[in-house]
């Protein structure tokens, strides 16, 4: 399963982590959201080591949504030492999901 973040660990788990991070915004009221769920979680499973993966509901979390300017869900957001490095919104397949995560060396 995804590790879910919140405004108290994300510093923590996104921000300061060895690796670079997957972080999918969602809601659980969001119908596409849910269609990305397996879909996140298969990257999860497929780069385990190299890449973590998260959520984060925006619902729980509105400072995180704020601070990055979610507009719209899902919302994933690759970090990599704490930056934003790229940003995906809407529902995509899962090929689509891994040329985004391959934007970085895994």
């Amino acid at each position: 399963m995804a590790n879910k973040w919140t405004q108290d660990n994300f510093e923590t788990e996104v921000l300061q982590s060895d690796i670079p991070v997957l972080v999918d915004f969602y809601a659980d009221w969001c119908g596409p959201c849910k269609m990305m769920a397996p879909v996140v979680e298969k990257v999860g499973e497929n780069y385990e080591g190299r890449l973590k993966v998260g959520k984060v509901n925006v619902d729980e979390n509105q400072d995180l949504a704020m601070k990055y300017r979610i507009m719209s869900i899902p919302a994933l957001l690759l970090f990599n030492k704490g930056e934003v490095i790229g940003t995906q919104v809407g529902a995509v397949s899962m090929n689509e999901l891994e040329q985004f995560v391959g934007k970085i060396n895994l």
